[in-house]
C-alpha cells in the first residue's frame, strides 16, 4: 500500500512539473535563454524579476505579449529587447509568457 502512494505522488509530482519543463524548452528553442535566465540577470532580467515586477499588474500579459513580438527598451535598462515575431509564433509567446508571470519555476 505505501508503495503504490508513493507511486502515485510521484506520478503526480511528473504532471506538474511537466508543463514547467515544456515551457523552459520553448524558451530554449525560441531563443529566449540567449538573454534571459529563470532566477538570474542575463542581458535582460530573469523570468522571477518579471513577475514580481509585474505581480497583480491585470494588463500584465497583454503589455509582455506586445513587447516580446515587437521588442522595446527602457524598462529595465538601456538594451532593447528585439522583436520576435515572426519568428516566434503567437501562441508560443502568450505561452512563454503566461510561464513567467506564473514564476517560471
Amino acid at each position: 500500500m505505501k508503495s503504490i502512494a508513493l507511486s502515485l505522488m510521484a506520478a503526480a509530482g511528473l504532471v506538474v512539473a511537466t508543463p514547467a519543463l515544456a515551457n523552459l524548452d520553448l524558451a530554449k528553442k525560441s531563443n529566449c535563454m540567449n538573454c534571459h535566465a529563470v532566477d538570474k540577470k542575463l542581458v535582460g532580467p530573469s523570468y522571477q524579476d518579471i513577475a514580481k515586477k509585474y505581480a497583480g499588474d491585470k494588463t500584465a500579459e497583454a503589455k509582455l505579449v506586445e513587447k516580446v513580438k515587437k521588442g522595446g527598451s527602457g524598462v529595465w535598462g538601456p538594451v532593447p529587447m528585439t522583436a520576435n515575431s515572426p519568428q516566434v509564433k503567437d501562441d508560443d509567446i502568450k505561452t512563454l509568457v503566461k510561464w513567467v508571470l506564473a514564476g517560471a519555476k
